[in-house]
């Protein structure tokens, strides 16, 4: 448990409790790490940061306090006392009183979030607020804004975002009646009902939910903060620009705050960082390594640290988000075809790269073209065929860069003829690139994002040889399969940590790869003829690696499992599902003479 002490802090004659974490009794003295102050939501007190607090002490000096109607401070009556303007005024009364000669860094969640927007957006609150992290709270001016200018152009998809954020706050409504819920909190307002309902809608495990003894009593007082302020703020917003440095966490599974409320956060916020995940509402409890951390590198960097500031470099917001702004990317075989696309494609949504390929030079290149989009892009040299060198790469990743959101395992090669003719050579290099590489790069990376516990999402590039079997592809298919099944088995073992993966097959893609392709079977003149006629029959195709990027960056975003690319994937695809026999005919026919 953490060691709070406690103190007090009087507010227009409201008494506040304060607790500190490891310091002597009483707010005096004076420290020199920087101050964090942190600040809880309904129905909660300070026990929310029981987990987050004690690893943001490692570094700071770390301070949270009971708003009023909560825990140990007082709870006026009346709705009045429990407006946003008291509430701001509050922080800043404890600020002041913790940390009187420089301004303190505030991270904050639920309700605690919403009153630090209203403060953080006053003139001049830099001067005591030196950065804040938002989680789960909205400006409500900003929201009040949003919500008229979504309803005044009613498209179809922004009926179903404002229908959306409705059913996701239509228990807001509840809570503004005048009995029913203190009727409802009063009978099951106990913590045991309070840890299973957090277990069973979000996962959260029972044992992280600490609460005060105060349970019962701060849900209903807390009511008040519902009446006080929502429906005056959808009346009547009056949107205010912010100077501090903000950082808003967006969890993608909030049971209450749909993510497109934060869409338009960057036109108020002068400095603004985003982190989006898919997580639930009670971040502080579900996942509190990653809250402290992600806390704890942001506002290092604020104070200065290089390190920490480089690793928020990518999450900086300059206009409307897209889905992926501000996510780690590694690719592999990103020197040329998909790899180089998909790179592209994911610079255009804002990711930051990692770019590998055994062509370093290559690598460069596209790294180059990358930047053009603003975004960071760093290159390393990587024979995916190597297990340790896959397991080091993931290693110098997560310690440079942090752990990856998103991966794709892109690098291949080539193998045709016959399964009998081909060298036992070439049949290890294929499956060593294309099989096992594969699962190296889903099992390093992998087990980094279910240790970082906020998911990710394993892009794998199979083929459509994957399910159409050809006499002269059977070892190329294999390897192809064998990443097809993969990925849909990791996919189910993944699902429950919120990890997706999806399996892309392409089918004839105008790529350097057909050019690259030895022939099993061939003396070297014939080879070289028909690895010529292969590679004028694919560019005639005229089916270009950009588009298969598109269709990667839409799997990612929508969390597809199989995604068979080109027309004769697609066909393909459901001929193998449903007449199989007609695929294996098919399988008869030579493709090189």
């Amino acid at each position: 448990m953490v060691d709070w002490h406690k103190s007090v802090v009087s507010n227009g004659g409201v008494r506040l409790a304060v607790f500190e974490v490891g310091a002597d009794p009483g707010l005096a003295g004076s420290t020199p790490r920087p101050t964090v102050l942190l600040i809880h939501g309904w129905p909660d007190s300070h026990h929310l940061w029981t987990h987050v607090a004690p690893v943001l002490a490692e570094e700071f000096r770390v301070v949270s306090y009971d708003c009023r109607g909560f825990g140990e401070s007082d709870r006026p009556d009346g709705d009045e006392p429990y407006r946003l303007e008291l509430l701001a005024d509050d922080i800043f009364a404890v600020a002041e009183a913790i940390s009187p000669d420089q301004p303190v860094h505030v991270v904050a969640h639920d309700w605690g979030s919403v009153q630090a927007w209203e403060a953080v957006t006053r003139p001049g609150a830099e001067s005591r607020i030196a950065s804040f992290v938002s989680v789960s709270g909205p400006n409500l001016d900003h929201l009040a804004q949003w919500a008229r200018g979504t309803l005044s152009r009613p498209t179809p998809r922004n009926v179903g975002r404002a229908a959306s954020q409705v059913a996701s706050s239509a228990y807001t409504v509840f809570f503004q009646l005048p009995v029913l819920p203190r009727l409802f909190f009063g009978a099951a307002g106990s913590p045991a009902v309070w840890r299973e309902f957090l277990h069973l809608v979000e996962g959260t495990p029972r044992e992280n939910v600490v609460v005060g003894d105060t349970l019962r009593d701060d849900m209903i007082s807390g009511l008040r903060l519902y009446r006080a302020n929502i429906r005056t703020k959808l009346r009547r917003p009056t949107t205010k620009d912010t100077h501090v440095p903000v950082l808003e966490i967006v969890n993608e599974r909030d049971i209450a705050l749909r993510p497109a409320i934060f869409d338009d956060t960057h036109r108020h916020t002068q400095r603004l960082w985003r982190r989006s995940t898919p997580t639930g509402h009670w971040l502080p409890y579900t996942n509190p390594d990653y809250l402290a951390r992600t806390a704890r590198d942001f506002i290092a960097g604020q104070a200065g640290t290089a390190d920490s500031a480089a690793r928020f470099d990518r999450a900086r917001v300059f206009g409307t988000p897209k889905p992926l702004s501000g996510k780690l990317a590694v690719i592999t075989g990103a020197g040329s075809g998909i790899g180089r696309d998909t790179a592209l494609a994911l610079a255009e949504q804002g990711c930051e790269l990692v770019l590998a390929d055994i062509d370093l030079d290559a690598a460069d290149d596209t790294a180059r073209e990358s930047k053009t989009f603003g975004v960071q892009a760093s290159t390393y040299t990587v024979d995916v065929s190597d297990t340790a060198a896959v397991t080091t790469f993931a290693d110098t990743v997560r310690d440079r860069h942090g752990v990856a959101d998103i991966v794709v395992n892109n690098a291949g090669i080539g193998l045709a003829g016959g399964a009998l003719d081909a060298t036992d050579e070439q049949v290890d290099r294929l499956l060593d690139v294309n099989l096992r590489g594969v699962i190296s790069g889903s099992r390093s990376f992998g087990r980094q994002m279910v240790e970082r516990g906020v998911g990710g999402h394993i892009v794998n590039v199979a083929s459509a040889a994957a399910f159409t079997p050809q006499r002269s592809l059977g070892l190329y298919s294999a390897s192809k399969a064998g990443v097809l099944l993969f990925s849909e088995s990791l996919r189910a073992e993944l699902a429950e940590h919120r990890i997706g993966v999806s399996a892309i097959c392409p089918g004839i893609v105008d790529t350097n790869i057909v050019g690259n392709t030895p022939i099993a079977g061939l003396d070297t003149e014939t080879e070289a003829s028909e690895r010529d006629r292969m590679n004028r029959f694919y560019q005639r195709r005229g089916f270009t690696p950009d588009r298969v990027a598109r269709d990667i960056v839409r799997a990612i975003i929508r969390n597809k499992a199989v995604v068979p690319v080109t027309t004769e994937a697609k066909v393909g695809y459901r001929i193998y599902r449903f007449t199989p026999w007609l695929s294996r005919f098919a399988a008869r026919q030579k493709v090189t003479r």
